[in-house]
């Protein structure tokens, strides 16, 4: 188990490091086809930024399995260039006010900048010196001047939380953009690692595109062109730490969260509490009565239907530079995900040609 910790930590940290910023996502083609691609058999990436790979299993009118990770990231855009190197910014995707000033960042423009958000110091504040500085006040430093910025980070310019990964007690690991290429990693290395012949279905791993910036996402073009027979969708989900809703949140350290929703298959559902119970994969369930928050309404409801299991990884920290997740559930992820794309129950049940299994 260790060595297959360390292998996830690596490929975590190696995926997580791509700038993907949402709306970006066409940008990582070049190192994600370096990466990713000698792993499978076709790769494409279509026209709103989705990148899809596809692993065959050998045999004739196999069922697809889809493997739904978005691969974009929150972050910001440049709005303004101003006097002295300073750049005015705006969101892409929620970001919290309270981690922003004083955060190290990286501005992705013809030439990678770095800079650092501004952050006034509490004694040149008036009023209470405990307030938040509104977005539109904040800047980003970077030291050139405003000539070079208009040259090489024009306005439109992506930024991103600058790439830095670290590591706690009891297999924790931090740092930018596990929400949720950490997922997309964990996934692409389970299928990787799976031999053809024990797949028991043609799998598709779909790095989508906006899911941060849009309820529809990407995702929906991704699935209307692979056409797949059933899906898992994974995405983080938020981590429990003291003071937060047990109803909204899940442990860390106690393996993957199966969402029980209106807009996901409850009998695909069933089928994978099913097989973690046989294969020994911690998991715990969850009630989603509205929306699961990730892309799982979308696929579920793109062409005739495809039936979809909402997979969670824990957490903490959602949609800042220092995102925490635990190894002992990146490892529990990886298994499902080995598990479920071996799994010929499942591929025999949810087969386009097939039936599900009751509820």
């Amino acid at each position: 188990m260790k060595e297959i910790h360390e292998k996830l930590k690596k490929n975590i940290i190696d995926l997580c490091s791509v700038m993907s910023v949402s709306g970006f996502e066409p940008r990582a083609s070049e190192e994600l086809r370096e990466k990713l691609a000698p792993h499978f058999d076709e790769y494409r990436r279509d026209a709103v930024g989705n990148h899809m790979f596809i692993k065959r299993c050998g045999k004739e009118d196999a069922p697809l399995c889809l493997v739904d990770t978005h691969f974009d990231e929150v972050g910001m855009i440049v709005t303004e260039i101003c006097d002295k190197g300073f750049l005015r910014f705006t969101q892409i995707g929620g970001l919290s006010l309270a981690v922003l000033q004083a955060a190290d960042v990286t501005v992705y423009g013809k030439k990678t900048v770095r800079g650092v958000i501004t952050s006034t110091p509490p004694h040149l504040r008036g009023g209470s010196s405990d307030e938040l500085e509104d977005m539109d006040k904040l800047l980003i430093d970077t030291g050139y001047s405003k000539e070079t910025l208009e040259e090489i980070a024009p306005v439109g310019t992506p930024i991103g939380f600058s790439p830095c990964y670290g590591e706690l007690l009891n297999g924790q690991i931090m740092g930018k953009s596990f929400d949720n290429k950490a997922c997309a990693a964990i996934c692409a290395t389970a299928i990787m690692d799976a031999k053809k012949e024990d797949l028991a279905c043609d799998v598709a791993l779909l790095l989508s595109a906006y899911e941060e910036t849009s309820r529809l996402g990407g995702v929906a073009t991704g699935v209307f062109s692979l056409s797949p027979d059933y899906a898992m969708v994974v995405d983080v989900n938020l981590a429990r730490v003291p003071d937060t809703p047990k109803y909204e949140t899940v442990p860390l350290g106690e393996g993957i969260s199966l969402a029980l929703s209106p807009c996901t298959s409850r009998a695909l559902t069933m089928a994978s509490k099913k097989l973690c119970e046989e294969k020994s994969v911690a998991y715990v369930t969850v009630a989603a009565p509205s929306s699961t928050g990730t892309n799982s309404p979308t696929v579920n409801l793109v062409g005739e239907g495809v039936p979809v299991v909402d997979v969670g990884l824990p957490l903490k920290n959602m949609h800042t530079y220092n995102e925490t997740i635990s190894l002992d559930d990146a490892y529990s992820l990886y298994r499902f995900t080995a598990e479920f794309i071996k799994s010929r129950d499942i591929a025999n049940s949810f087969a386009k040609s097939g039936e599900e299994l009751p509820l």
